[in-house]
């Protein structure tokens, strides 16, 4: 007899496994792997495995906790890796055959990104260093903490992933693989970021904001530094932003991945290009292509950030692989230097990142969906066939009912095409009504998509309907309108959710209309304020790291006094009219709607200020019941990568919230 499978719980992240950062040998007969867990005592743990692609066994290759960023070296006899195992994260190395590890850097405040030059002589790394810091610097003399003044100079001194920022800038060095000797490659109040080395080992492409104030001056150009220190050759003409350069197998060409800033920051839509040393210039390959290049797809099981493969050149140079992101998946397409884009492993899912074997007809990705938080897949670019290499959740899903989604299509009061999904209850009974919930996700310039939301599962699994779309601003449906929303935040925008939950409500007749719930993050927290102050259709809503007021935001954000101007197209000093006009905390005297308020306290994207201005004047009005979490320590990626305590508490605090107001029984007990 089979046994009835039940539905997800917030605990079940405690079990939750995925798999990343896939990287085949040189020879592409073995992978490395990444395999992102979170350990008993409830801390994520990183294990490293090695898998040869003949066998269906995968070995453990490193015993550390928070191991991370395998590569091989060109010869496919070492793998370095990142450890925190002493302390901070160091590059250390391992013989691929196994091992004890070798510890090759001591850098005080640790290193990321290495990567290999090809003959295997040097690795090149980057680490964060305070003014007057420098690479001899060794781990374990970091001052302790005093009650010392601070002194601050520039705009950018915050940052949400790194905290209190200051003075310290992120640069370049290289270390050499046998004697540990670091060499600086870059100084200056300016943030690099490595690309890769050329094929002959002399040049390294990296990036870097090197404007003469880089605090107002947004671009990020490419460069090229001599491997051996010497003068830098800018290849970028200071009017864009570019990420992921890498070289051609012959070394004439250069691509990398960005957008130009004629029209918008945030909201330009990431595309391919390629310099040409024999010509000296640079071109973009996909402009006639109106798709996302890289992964947008949002999700609550990784955080933004992880590993990207960039552009990823055949061995002929006359094109390159690359992820793209459309209509709410992600997949593999390849390009020719003409442009020519094809689809080469899409379908309903989440790709997020990839190793191409060396005979250039397979690739081995890093696979989400709506079932699956991450495994990885060996995929024909031929035929599209697929080997499943890792089920990182097997044992767990097995006995978990998870809904299917189902796709919808509408269109807005103005003619625009709008997409979304509806995800049933769990149990799901034909003439049942049950409550819905309408999901607005962060960005706001990201994409819903095909991947893996645990947070939808189990509202799934707690009897709800969860409706998630991409209104304009979203990427995936072309430029025009990822930057529909710009300057107009809280207008068709808005139209186009509430034109969704209409279009939800007339056409799945289980949904409950009088148990209507809305929720969301970051941007959709802003739009579930915005939405709460519009209109009392919702009986209950879920606001979380949101925003309330853009004139505070301005100077409160780490990214506010450049964000605002793009994205509201306003500043408080020459139009605060318009940024008063786009804050939902002049309409709370509207706010009836039950409303739940969640901030991490350490989130510098969006402050807690935001959070606080929000309950203070929702008590002072004392129209509608409100109720205020904080979350110690939490930054803005809490729902994603915070503390996995917090997290599973996130979820059960939102639950909670909607149990209390959407069931028929309204007996639910908030959590404490």
């Amino acid at each position: 007899m089979t046994q009835a499978k039940r539905g997800i719980t917030a605990e079940d992240l405690y079990q939750m496994r995925y798999a990343s950062d896939p990287q085949l040998s040189p020879d592409g007969k073995t992978l490395a792997y990444v395999e992102n867990l979170i350990d008993v005592s409830h801390a994520y743990q990183n294990q490293l495995y090695l898998r040869k692609l003949d066998t269906d066994d995968p070995q453990p290759l490193t015993s550390g906790s928070r191991d991370t960023f395998p590569r091989w070296s060109p010869d496919g006899s070492k793998i370095s890796f990142v450890s925190n195992r002493s302390g901070k994260p160091q590059i250390w190395l391992i013989d691929a055959n196994g091992g004890e590890a070798r510890q090759l850097t001591r850098c005080k405040n640790g290193v990321s990104n290495p990567t290999w030059s090809p003959d295997g002589t040097y690795i090149v790394f980057s680490s964060i260093l305070d003014e007057g810091e420098t690479f001899a610097d060794l781990e374990g003399t970091e001052e302790k903490e005093n009650a010392k003044a601070i002194h601050v100079g520039r705009m950018k001194y915050k940052s949400d992933d790194l905290g209190f920022i200051y003075e310290k800038n992120k640069q370049l060095a290289i270390v050499h693989v046998e004697t540990g000797e670091v060499t600086p490659l870059s100084d200056g109040p300016y943030n690099h970021t490595i690309g890769s080395w050329s094929p002959d080992g002399k040049w390294l492409a990296v990036t870097a904001n090197r404007a003469e104030d880089p605090d107002f001056q947004h671009s990020v150009d490419v460069f090229l530094i001599p491997s051996e220190g010497g003068e830098w050759k800018k290849l970028t003409n200071s009017k864009g932003i570019f990420a992921y350069p890498t070289w051609s197998h012959d070394g004439e060409k250069l691509a990398y991945i960005g957008s130009e800033l004629d029209t918008h920051l945030y909201a330009a839509q990431k595309r391919i290009w390629v310099y040409d040393f024999e010509k000296g210039d640079y071109t973009c390959i996909t402009a006639d292509w109106d798709v996302q290049v890289g992964d947008s797809t949002i999700g609550d099981m990784r955080s933004p950030g992880h590993p990207n493969p960039g552009a990823v050149w055949t061995a002929d140079g006359r094109g390159m692989y690359f992820i793209a992101s459309e209509r709410g998946n992600s997949g593999i397409y390849h390009v020719t230097l003409d442009g020519q884009v094809t689809s080469v492993a899409a379908g309903n899912r989440n790709i997020y990142g990839f190793s191409l074997h060396e005979n250039e007809q397979t690739v081995v990705a890093a696979i989400s969906d709506p079932f699956t938080p991450g495994d990885l897949y060996q995929v024909s670019l031929k035929d599209g066939e697929e080997k499943r290499l890792t089920a990182v959740n097997e044992e767990l899903f097995a006995g978990i009912e998870l809904p299917v989604p189902e796709e919808m299509e509408f269109v807005a009061k103005d003619g625009w095409k709008l997409h979304g999904w509806m995800l049933k209850p769990v149990g799901f009974e034909e003439g049942k009504k049950y409550p819905m919930v309408l999901q607005i996700h962060g960005g706001p310039h990201s994409m819903y998509g095909n991947t893996f939301f645990h947070e939808f599962q189990l509202l799934a699994a707690k009897g709800y309907a969860v409706l998630y779309t991409n209104p304009r601003g979203s990427f995936g449906y072309g430029e025009r309108f990822v930057q529909a929303c710009c300057g107009d935040y809280g207008g068709n925008d808005y139209r186009d959710l509430m034109t969704a939950v209409q279009y939800a409500c007339d056409h799945f007749d289980f949904v409950d209309e009088d148990r209507l719930g809305v929720a969301g993050g970051s941007y959709g927290g802003f739009m579930t304020n915005w939405i709460v102050g519009k209109t009392n259709r919702f009986k209950a809503g879920v606001t979380d790291r949101s925003i309330c007021n853009w004139v505070s935001f301005y100077g409160v954000s780490d990214i506010g006094y450049f964000f605002t101007a793009e994205e509201i197209q306003a500043n408080p000093f020459t139009n605060p009219e318009k940024m008063w006009q786009h804050s939902p905390i002049r309409l709370v005297e509207n706010i009836e709607t039950p409303l739940l308020i969640m901030h991490g306290e350490h989130d510098y994207r969006c402050p807690i200020e935001q959070a606080e201005q929000l309950y203070v004047t929702l008590k002072h009005q004392g129209k509608a019941p409100v109720s205020f979490v904080r979350f110690p320590g939490a930054s803005h990626e809490l729902s994603r990568s915070g503390d996995p305590r917090q997290r599973v508490l996130r979820l059960q605090y939102t639950t909670d919230w909607f149990d209390s107001y959407l069931t028929l029984d309204k007996k639910v007990k908030i959590t404490e």
